[in-house]
Parts: C-alpha cells; structure tokens; sequence
C-alpha cells in the first residue's frame, strides 16, 4: 500500500479496497487514461479529501500512478536526542523534519545527515535506522512532482541547538518530548503526524 499526500489530502494505492479507513471516494483502476483523469480532478478539487485507487496488480498500478508526475528524491531525519526528545523545525509556517532534495550521485542516508546539519545546525547526529518513506505531490510551472522522502532515524547527544537557520527557511526550532507531540498536531501537516504515530507513538 502507497499513501501519496497532496498537502493535507492523500491517495491511497493498495491492492484491495482500504475498508478500515473512510474515504471520499474508491476506484478500481482498469484504465490508464482513466486514473490521469482521476488524478487530475482530484489535484483541482480539494473538497475531495481522499481517495483509494486499487487494483489486484499493485506493482503495475503504482508504476501507471508514478509514471503522471516527474519522480524527484529527497531524505531527512527524525533526530532523537539523549534527553528523549525529538527534534522538530517550523517551515513555511508549518512544524516539520529537516529534509532536502538528493542531489546527483548522493546516497540518501548522506543526504539525510546533510540536511539536518544544514537546516539545524547540529553536528554529530548519527543514523540508527530507516524508516517507511513518505510521498508528496506539488506543482511548479506546470509540472506535477512526486517526490519520495526517505527517512532515516538518528541519535543525537551534543548540544539541543534552537536557533533558526533562517537562510534554509526555518523560523523555528523545538526539541519535544513523544508526550508533548499532540499539542503540535494542529500547527503540523497531515504525513508528519502519521510519521510520528507510527515511528514514535506507537
């Protein structure tokens, strides 16, 4: 199963019917042509909040889905300090994981530990595991995006830095406990709450 968010909206892509959620809309996929469509309609209406797409052959489905939007690859990390706190930046208004693009060549688990370096100005931070990726669609002159986000959970024991790398467009940085991350979850976008349910509530 595949959960592509459009900001706060998804698509789910699973192979049967997903009947253990609600969603606006389920559609068996039988037709290229008619998945763009349905794709297509759902980016421009946004009163439409989710959809499942299935299909028996999920392999080729989740190729036929791909294949509409230009593929791009990003990383980041869900930081844990000694403290038993979880790093979090505020970006365009909304709390969020460092993350950034894969540039040429770069391994995403570099690219990871980059980025939060970038975006936090921590150093030191090491890997201890992947976790599920994510997918996003967004537009830019015209062009539809998917990009996959690969995840990596990091320890942290050096210093729980909090001022803002405001030329990486970060306003905010918090360092938060697992249970004070329901106080955030109005102020967070939809995936990064399904990340922390799965990776840190659970």
């Amino acid at each position: 199963m595949y959960k592509v968010y459009f900001e706060n909206r998804f698509i789910v892509v699973s192979s049967e019917p997903d009947r253990l959620q609600k969603y606006g809309l389920f559609h068996k996929f039988y037709a290229t042509d008619v998945l763009y469509k349905l794709i297509a309609e759902f980016q421009s209406d946004t009163s439409i909040e989710s959809i499942n797409i299935y299909g028996t052959d999920i392999r080729h489905l989740w190729k036929m889905f791909r294949i509409y939007f230009t593929e791009v690859g990003a990383a980041g990390g869900l930081v844990k300090h000694m403290s038993g706190r979880y790093l979090f930046i505020e970006k365009k208004g909304k709390l969020d994981l460092p993350k950034g693009h894969i540039e040429p060549g770069e391994e995403a688990e570099v690219c990871a530990i980059r980025e939060v370096s970038e975006e936090c100005g921590i150093n030191g931070h090491s890997i201890v595991k992947s976790i599920p990726p994510c997918y996003h669609t967004y537009s830019w002159e015209g062009i539809s995006y998917l990009k996959k986000t690969s995840w990596f959970l990091m320890n942290y024991e050096g210093e729980m830095i909090t001022e803002p790398q405001y030329d990486e467009g970060i306003t905010k940085v918090i360092w938060l406990f697992p249970d004070e991350l329901n106080k955030i979850k109005n102020n967070a976008w939809l995936s990064l709450m399904d990340l922390i349910n799965t990776s840190i509530l659970r």
